[in-house]
Parts: C-alpha cells; structure tokens; sequence
C-alpha cells in the first residue's frame, strides 16, 4: 500500500501517544493516518518574525510522522488572516458582504501554497499518496505540478461550496478553479456542493460535466469529483459519553442544574454559526413558554476564534452581550437561564456533557457538515436519547434525518422546534436516535477515509 502523505494548514501533534485532539479536521485526519502511518505537514501555528523558516520541525508519534513547519509575521497576516479567512472563508458561507479582497492578501496566499509545495517536495516518495485538506491549500496541487510531480493529489474541502453567483463575485475565481483542476479528485462534503461545483464550471463556460456528474473537464484537464461526508469515530465517541457520565465535572454539571433540562450548544466563536440567532431562538422559546421558567438551562460553549480578525472580535462582545441580556431579562434570584462558556472543553468532558443534554442546538447559517452534531447523537443513551434541533443548512442535515430541522433565520420555528423536543415521546426519540445512529456506525470516520482513498486512487 502506498504510503499516505496529509497536508492541512494546521497540524496539532499530540503531546503524548494517545492524546485525542480537540475535534473536528484533526480528530479525522488523525484517525485516518494512525490506521494508514504516513506524514501530516503543515503550519506550526507559529510565527519566525520576517525570516523564511529554513528547518521543518520534524516529530514521529506512532505510525504518523508530524512535519510542521513556522510562517513569517507577513505571509501569517497575508495569507491566513487576509485572503483565506477574510475572502474564502465568508464567500464560502455566502457572506458576500463579509469579504475584504486586496490583491497583497491574494499574492500572500499563492506565496504560501508555493512554500508548501517547496517545503513538501524532499519527503515526497514516487508513489505517495497526497490528501490536501480545506480552502487555505487550494493551489498547492497546481504548485507541485509545476515542479513535475505525477503523485496522485486528493483535495478535500472541509467548508461549504457556494453557488456560482457567489463564487464568481471573488475577483480570483478563476485561478481558484484553475487550482482544483489540478487535483485528481476534488472532494465536497455534500452533494449540494457537488452540484455547485460542478454547475459553476458549466455555467461559466469553463468547463463540463462527465460521467453523470462524477468527473469534470476544464482547463485541458480530466479529475474526478465526489461527495464525501466527514464523519466521527462514532463507536469510541459513544463509549467516550458513558464513561465521561462518571466524570467529576460532569457529575458537578448535573448537580448544578438541580434537575432542570439542559438545552447544549458548542460552536467555535464565528459568524457562521448562528449562535446570536439561536439565543434570540431560545429566548423566544421561554416567553412563548413561560412554564419551562426555571425549568431549563442553555448551556453555550463558544471557544475564541480568529481573534485577531476584527470582526470576530466584535462577535465575541456581542454574543457575550447578548447572553448578558437575556440572563438580565429572564433569570431570577435561582435560575441563571443561559450559561456561555467562552473557551475550550476537553472532548472526552464534552461527551458527558452531550450524553447529559435533553436538546443538541446545532443551528448554524451555514456549515459544510458539522460534526458536533454527529457527536451528540453518538454521546446520547439509547434508552433515554436527548433531541438534536439541526439548521437545515449544515451538511450534517442531509444525513441526520431523525433531527428537527429548522431554518436557523426563522426565531419562532427554532423555537418551537426547542419545545417539541422537550415534549417528545420517548418512542419517538429512540425511533429518531436509532435511525441517526445506525448510520453514524456505518459511516463513520473510517469509511469516510477508506471511500476517499478509494476513489483516488482508482484508476
């Protein structure tokens, strides 16, 4: 078997054997290598000031050799604050109104991908296996060919993909397009992704569709596309929730709510997540059902995000403020009805604290997938699973369908979604739970690996 070779923008290594990461890409690329044993490359995280990194750090943990390598303060603020999280990210969550495109940003984040490629290109092996990951690497496919690479090169998007009209208001549309060309299977989360991909291409007059949908053909060039929705190691996150139930501080969280139902939500700090929404939702939840007064508690968990990025800091005081006003208007000398975490959790914590949770509010505007909600349903406890209320616009929607889907932009129906999961037969919830869950066990993080590779490296 070919060796696999994984690039992604970040990479957390482990401090010890063993240790599970926080979550989301790195819970998924970390499983995937521990099977397979290969090379994770990327950024540290860190920065070398205004001198180009000369060394990798090169770390080896079990079958996965970690190569990470610093940045410079300018391709830092170039490229990963300026064009990828300031023009990527909001276009590819619709949020024209959001991106800030300069062409030095647009030079830095081209200038880094090309760095990558350099960097890469001495561990590289004849026939490794490459998986690029996310919208920071877009171009790095097209960097290695330039220096005459023939590997096969995987891509796969972990964000949503807009529609054409929203993709082709960024300025460098088409060398982004041009960039994913270059790969030999471009990967979506979803097939409404796929669809706008592809649509793109054919709209633009770029490119077509071939194979029902499953290749493409632009710019002198033939590669496959698919959807493959990102999973969780569902069985271990699952045996993760019953142990965590046992947990001192979990044990404290079901003291401290004094048999009130908890209502959870965990969001990395972003405008995509809906989060202001869904406390109005919740609030509104309470004055159309006065008798849940004291009788429930909203847990948010929120970690800091992108801070260094002006607008999500003025998300973090406005979210913040928001939770204020509403604990101000509805909470009582007892009740503290919105508890707002503003930091991290340990994963293993978080499982109890799901397996715990009558209501999962997962409601983001928008989400490539979503794995908080594939975790709730796993953490819950077959004979007495808690509801998960789900935004019909993550991608997780198109696989969970025993949620409660809402539109996360209509208050009222979020919250009578809150209510009806808190009134909901126990039949019903195992019938909706069992349903989620025998589909997590069967496509979990593992399939999502083996159906990836699978498909990249057919012929």
């Amino acid at each position: 078997m070919s060796r696999l070779v994984v690039v992604s923008n970040r990479v957390t290594v482990p401090k010890k054997a063993g240790d599970a990461p926080a979550g989301g890409l790195a819970v998924a690329l970390q499983a995937a290598l521990e099977e397979r044993g290969g090379i994770w490359m990327g950024w540290s995280g860190n920065s070398s000031g205004d001198r180009e990194p000369e060394k990798m750090d090169i770390r080896e943990h079990g079958n996965i050799t970690y190569a990470l390598t610093d940045l410079t303060d300018t391709d830092v603020e170039e490229y990963y604050h300026g064009f990828a999280n300031r023009v990527l990210w909001p276009i590819c969550h619709y949020r024209l109104d959001l991106a800030e495109y300069g062409r030095k940003e647009m030079a830095g984040y081209f200038r880094v991908n090309r760095f990558f490629a350099h960097k890469l290109a001495p561990l590289l092996k004849e026939d490794d296996i490459i998986w690029v990951h996310d919208y920071h690497l877009i171009p790095l496919a097209a960097e290695l060919r330039q220096m005459g690479f023939k590997n096969k090169i995987g891509f796969f998007l972990h964000i949503p993909w807009p529609p054409a009209d929203v993709l082709f208001a960024m300025p460098v549309h088409e060398q982004i397009m041009r960039g994913l060309s270059q790969y030999d299977l471009v990967g979506f989360h979803t097939d409404f992704d796929l669809d706008n991909f592809g649509g793109g291409l054919v709209r633009e007059g770029i490119g077509e569709r071939l194979e029902g949908g499953k290749k493409f053909s632009t710019y002198g060039r033939t590669f496959k596309g698919g959807a493959y929705p990102i999973s969780i190691e569902t069985e271990a996150f699952s045996k993760y929730a019953v142990k965590a139930s046992r947990n001192v501080m979990v044990k404290k969280a079901r003291q401290s709510i004094e048999g009130r139902a908890l209502i959870i939500g965990v969001d990395r700090l972003d405008y995509s997540k809906g989060i202001t929404q869904r406390i109005d939702a919740f609030e509104q939840f309470i004055r159309l059902n006065p008798a849940y007064q004291n009788q429930v508690t909203y847990l948010q968990v929120t970690p800091k995000s992108r801070s260094e990025v002006p607008e999500y800091e003025q998300m973090q005081r406005t979210v913040a403020e928001q939770a204020g006003r509403v604990n101000g208007a509805l909470g009582q000398v007892d009740w503290t009805p919105i508890r707002y975490v503003n930091r991290s959790i340990a994963r293993p914590l978080l499982a109890g604290l799901y397996r715990l949770a009558k209501i999962g509010l997962v409601t983001p505007l928008r989400d490539g997938m979503n794995l908080v909600a594939k975790e709730y349903v796993a953490a819950q406890d077959p004979e007495d699973p808690g509801v998960l209320v789900l935004s019909r616009f993550a991608g997780a929607a198109r696989e969970l369908s025993g949620a409660l889907l809402v539109n996360p932009y209509d208050i009222e129906g979020t919250a009578h979604a809150i209510a009806r999961g808190l009134t909901m037969s126990l039949d019903e919830r195992k019938q909706r739970w069992e349903k989620m869950m025998d589909h997590l066990l069967e496509y979990d993080i593992n399939r999502w690996c083996d159906d990836f590779l699978r498909d990249l490296t057919a012929e």
